[in-house]
């Protein structure tokens, strides 16, 4: 900063000598005593000038135009923070992970054998930590994602802002927990799409259908409904009614995998809850009746449903929930525990909705079958038939359903499945079976 220059420059000397030079010798006293006083005054101007100057200060200070000294310090630079520890733990968990996926890929016997010994495990600890929980975790966790994304917005932007560094730090962080949802799925449900298929542990031929065979199964689920028909209630709606609770229900079914369990030793059994969605009627627009959450160890249903699909829809999700991945098999599986039931409601609920899985592919191989088997069921099982379509035209065509059946859909093809076909494919296990 400059400092101000206080002389007059009518005072300077140099000027004044210049005035001089052509003066007469005559004159020389009278000039002599005048450069005397102007060299006083001078004195005494550079005297005022050292008094009234500040000195400036060292280092960075600067002088105010008052004269006063304002110090300014340069800004610290930012604490470089380091990935704690923990996350070093979640990415070596996150590394075990795919190195067993690799493995159960490569080997079908060691998928078997990971996702029954060692995956159950996992799997039964979830369900009985997250079991005293009286609402379904995995669907709040689902409900929160906006709240925790906005929450690690303003955390990054209060704490890792300061420089790339931190924000390269608080990135890797939050991808440690991302990485723990996989680990959660390989060692939950991951190894079960890579096992041997349901067909081979139940010694079944799985082959291509015919449109006699599809016959001859509907015929027989429609002759198990009108053995059931008369013990189940009706109402003015035409839909069946559920004649006990809710947990009176996921009671019997439990009841039923016991049985099964038995007979398949490769389905760990155990009691857990099977709990409903909070958000049931918006989930309904989505097309989702029920979803396993294996990062809870949870199987959730949408109750926004009719009864008579509720039981199924349950044992379905526990079928997911102790191991049996692809989404056709969790249905012949869910098909086997609600026909072992000694309950006919449930029974009723295995039947109605194997029949209405070998409605369309019937229709497609022959209408004149599929009228044909149409015309023989029960009269009431009709009613109930159109009272689900009624009810579920709203539905039906949704954007959100849209959304959510391709989600879907890549998710089960990423797993190596024929994604949302695979759903209608437990017809192949189930005419299969009554083949055999």
């Amino acid at each position: 900063m400059e400092e101000k220059d206080l002389v007059n420059p009518e005072n300077n000397p140099e000027t004044d000598a210049q005035s001089t030079v052509a003066v007469s010798d005559e004159k020389k006293p009278e000039l002599n005593e005048e450069l005397n006083i102007n060299q006083n005054a001078d004195q005494n101007a550079d005297q005022n000038v050292e008094q009234d100057t500040v000195q400036a200060p060292e280092g960075d200070a600067e002088v105010t135009p008052d004269g006063d000294s304002c110090d300014t310090f340069d800004e610290p630079e930012p604490v470089k923070k380091k990935l704690p520890k923990i996350c070093f733990v979640f990415y070596g968990m996150a590394v075990v992970s795919a190195i067993i996926e690799i493995v159960c890929i490569l080997s079908q016997s060691f998928a078997d054998f990971f996702n029954t010994n060692i995956a159950s495990i996992t799997r039964t600890g979830m369900a009985w930590l997250t079991a005293w929980i009286p609402f379904s975790l995995g669907e709040m966790v689902v409900i929160l994602i906006p709240v925790i994304i906005v929450g690690m917005i303003i955390i990054a932007g209060r704490l890792y802002s300061d420089s790339w560094h931190n924000v390269g730090i608080f990135c890797l962080e939050m991808l440690s927990l991302i990485s723990l949802f996989f680990v959660c799925y390989v060692f939950s449900l991951g190894t079960g799409y890579q096992g041997a298929t349901l067909d081979e542990k139940l010694e079944i031929d799985r082959e291509k259908v015919t449109a006699e065979e599809l016959k001859y199964t509907a015929d027989i689920m429609i002759d198990k409904l009108e053995e059931l028909t008369p013990e189940i209630m009706y109402g003015n709606d035409g839909f069946s009614v559920m004649p006990y609770n809710y947990s009176e229900m996921v009671s019997k079914l439990l009841d039923a995998y016991d049985v099964i369990c038995e007979d398949y030793t490769f389905i760990k059994n155990f009691r857990g809850p099977v709990k409903t969605v909070m958000l049931s009627e918006p989930w309904t627009y989505t097309h989702i009746t029920g979803v396993y959450s294996y990062f809870t160890g949870e199987a959730n249903i949408n109750i926004n449903m009719p009864d008579y699909t509720i039981p199924y829809t349950a044992a379905h999700e526990l079928a997911h929930q102790r191991g049996i991945a692809r989404e056709d098999e969790a249905n012949f599986i869910a098909f086997l525990v609600c026909i072992a039931s000694d309950d006919p409601y449930i029974q009723y609920s295995g039947y109605a909705n194997m029949y209405e899985y070998l409605a369309n592919p019937l229709y497609s191989a022959s209408a004149d079958s599929y009228w044909e088997c149409y015309a023989s069921l029960p009269s009431e099982v009709r009613s109930e038939e159109h009272a689900y379509s009624a009810f579920f035209a709203k539905y039906r065509e949704t954007v959100v359903s849209t959304v959510s059946n391709a989600v879907n859909d890549t998710y089960l093809k990423l797993n190596g499945t024929e994604g949302a076909k695979s759903y209608g494919m437990v017809v192949d296990l189930a005419v299969a079976w009554y083949r055999k």
